[in-house]
């Protein structure tokens, strides 16, 4: 799982040393006391008392939904890679060298006047191509012969290692279709629901106002767009249905498959996409029986402006101004509160990383991370998995025959640290100065024919699904692996002059998650090999989902925005990663001499230092939109209660904080949750 939205652990000082190797400064203080709320009790509130004044006096910035911790981090992250990306612009480097396709991707994306000037002229050939469409069947074609220009439509195809043979790849084929970001978006019926719905409908019709069309028939399309989405979205799994991979795999048989949607010619559509394969996993088969359905009860005239519209909206942000406002109005500005747009360079900082991240990577680590942090870096992931491997052994609800299995996978955990040994190639992608449409389309193209050369082909496990430069983590249940970037293995995840109590409470925290994503609700399916396969018995299997439920009904308790009730169900692999991650990162934080020891800094004890590091990393404060988005979208619980969470129920929290019966997040013995 990605920690995306970021995640985190923690590590030893002295290992620490040789990752923070470009510090803005001599830092001395770890942990600002300044920020801290002394009007709230900790047993009431941590995340409050651990922030609160920095709450009250933070503003959000008009160009950000959210400000804290990670902003500031990523902000500074970005002003490195814009450092790499003004330098690499400004020489005339060999054609097709690292420097030069990075530095000329940024560089046609910065020249805002040549595109400006372009319009939505670059997506006018593909427009009349669906202008042209007679009926429902020469739009299947359509949509499948665009994948190869990166504008396919109508299946949610990728290709990734299969569930139950984690050794070779697999084509997939899951729901797609909506430009909301779940189907709940399409039928809640709370007064903020139905604003963004209107909001949307408005967006729809700017979106063909733009285009030439009249605004009176512009909203006509936005209506039949909007209804044939929802009953698209009628098709769909929810986000908690989604979860179960077993209800989500399905293998089969081309042939086979062909005959649950006999009025869409899967032969000519895999030709048409250079698909070459008799064996598809299919995630969710009920979105592709009533596409079948709804290809031909539907008016093509429908059809064919959706495919429009979505054309134009994916396209939005390499097309002209009126067209990149429009799109940040609706999904920045409606759906997360963002007020401004984002300064130009920051978001090709995100896009030349998001496009060319291998090669942007290159750049990165040659100045910000030198080979031997690797190695510093894991020598503290040994540390964290020999500390979890140590509490498995003693669990009491599991039997001795899941455990040796459980540490065999634990065991068997692959590592990847700040970046790949094998670097990705992109000798097929031409990058000009002066065409960042074009440049986009390359790389688009180049990244489908990587694609499609795996289909059947065996498993590369040395690939890394995050670029070097990003601040985020992950566990793959089909690697079993956990891999940290470069780019979180700075301040204040750790720092080589922090006392370890920090350290741990920071990146030791990370690592612990990253791990327990491994035994979590959809981790503990796969097996040692990353394969989908129950090794559990069911006496074990039902101890287990008996202690998961008790995590759903913990965070289902808890509330934002006026009663909104967080969705436990949605949340429970996260929570059960950040309250696994905390436990281990604690117990290894107790086996360093400031762990065993009572000095204080700041006159903090070093238990408090460790749980005020863990409030430190999440300190963050968001828009209402962004809060109600994250609800509804995200498997990330929000910041407060990552925090409040897990501390309330670690018995070390209660003991450093002297947390009593009376204090809001006192939890019984018998409601505290211990998993792994």
């Amino acid at each position: 799982m990605k920690l995306s939205n970021w995640l985190w652990l923690g590590i030893p000082a002295i290992l620490l040393a040789a990752c923070n190797h470009q510090p803005e400064g001599i830092r001395t203080v770890f942990f600002d006391k300044s920020t801290i709320d002394t009007t709230i009790s900790p047993g009431d509130n941590f995340f409050l008392y651990a922030n609160g004044n920095w709450i009250k006096k933070t503003q959000i910035p008009k160009s950000e939904s959210g400000w804290g911790t990670f902003y500031v981090l990523q902000d500074s992250n970005e002003n490195k890679i814009h450092n790499i990306l003004t330098e690499a612009a400004a020489h005339d480097d060999t054609a097709g060298s690292v420097a030069q396709k990075v530095g000329d991707l940024y560089k046609s994306g910065m020249d805002t006047t040549a595109i400006e000037r372009l319009g939505y002229d670059p997506i006018k050939p593909e427009l009349a191509k669906i202008n042209a469409v007679k009926d429902y069947k020469e739009l299947v074609k359509l949509a499948a012969g665009c994948f190869k220009t990166g504008d396919g439509f109508l299946f949610g195809f990728y290709v990734s290692p299969d569930d139950r043979n984690s050794a070779k790849n697999r084509a997939h084929f899951g729901q797609t279709g909506l430009e909301l970001p779940n189907r709940d978006y399409y039928f809640k019926t709370d007064s903020v629901s139905k604003k963004i719905r209107a909001e949307y409908l408005k967006y729809i019709a700017k979106v063909f106002t733009l285009t030439g069309v009249d605004s009176a028939s512009a909203a006509k399309k936005a209506e039949a767009i909007f209804k044939l989405e929802t009953a698209i979205a009628s098709a769909h799994l929810t986000p908690v249905e989604q979860r179960d991979p077993v209800k989500n795999y399905h293998k089969f048989a081309v042939s086979d498959f062909q005959k649950e949607i006999p009025d869409i010619d899967l032969s000519d559509a895999f030709q048409r996409m250079g698909l070459r394969t008799d064996t598809i996993l299919v995630g969710q088969p009920g979105y592709y029986q009533a596409l079948d359905h709804l290809l031909k009860t539907q008016l093509i005239t429908a059809w064919k402006d959706k495919a429009t519209f979505d054309v134009v909206s994916n396209a939005a942000e390499s097309l002209g101004s009126k067209f990149r406002e429009a799109h940040f109005d609706f999904f920045n500005k409606v759906l997360y509160g963002q007020k401004e747009q984002r300064e130009r360079w920051k978001i090709m900082a995100e896009n030349v990383d998001g496009g060319l991240g291998d090669l942007l990577g290159q750049l990165y680590v040659q100045r910000y991370f030198p080979p031997a942090a690797k190695l510093r870096m894991l020598a503290l992931v040994n540390n964290l998995q020999s500390v979890y491997r140590e509490r498995m052994q003693k669990l009491d609800w599991m039997s001795d025959a899941t455990k040796k299995r459980a540490i065999t996978k634990l065991d068997a955990f692959g590592k990847k640290i700040g970046y790949p040994d094998k670097w990705k190639k992109y000798d097929d992608v031409t990058i000009s100065k002066d065409t960042y449409f074009q440049n986009q389309q390359s790389i688009a193209k180049h990244n489908y024919q990587v694609m499609l050369g795996k289909v059947d082909q065996p498993v590369d496990r040395s690939e890394w699904n995050l670029t070097p430069p990003t601040i985020d983590a992950y566990y793959s249940n089909s690697f079993n692996e956990i891999v940290f970037p470069a780019g979180i293995l700075q301040f204040p995840f750790f720092d080589q002059d922090a006392d370890d109590a920090i350290n741990y409470g920071a990146i030791g925290l990370v690592i612990g998650h990253e791990m327990t994503h491994g035994f979590d609700d959809q981790g503990r399916q796969y097996d040692q090999d990353g394969n989908l396969k129950d090794w559990w018995t069911k006496e074990d299997a039902a101890h287990f989902k008996e202690r998961v439920q008790v995590v759903i009904d913990q965070y289902d308790g808890y509330t934002v925005l006026n009663n909104i009730h967080l969705n436990g169900a949605l949340t429970q692999g996260e929570n059960l990663a950040d309250i696994g991650g905390l436990a281990i990162a604690y117990q290894a934080f107790k086996k360093t001499a400031q762990g065993r020891s009572n000095t204080k800094i700041d006159g903090l004890t070093p238990d408090q230092r460790f749980f005020l590091a863990v409030a430190q990393v999440w300190r963050s404060k968001s828009t209402d939109e962004a809060l109600r988005a994250r609800i509804s979208n995200n498997e990330h619980s929000p910041p407060m209660f990552r925090v409040n969470g897990p501390v309330s129920d670690m018995p070390a929290f209660y003991k450093a904080f002297n947390v009593n019966l009376g204090d809001k997040m006192y939890r019984t013995k018998k409601d505290r949750v211990r998993v792994w």
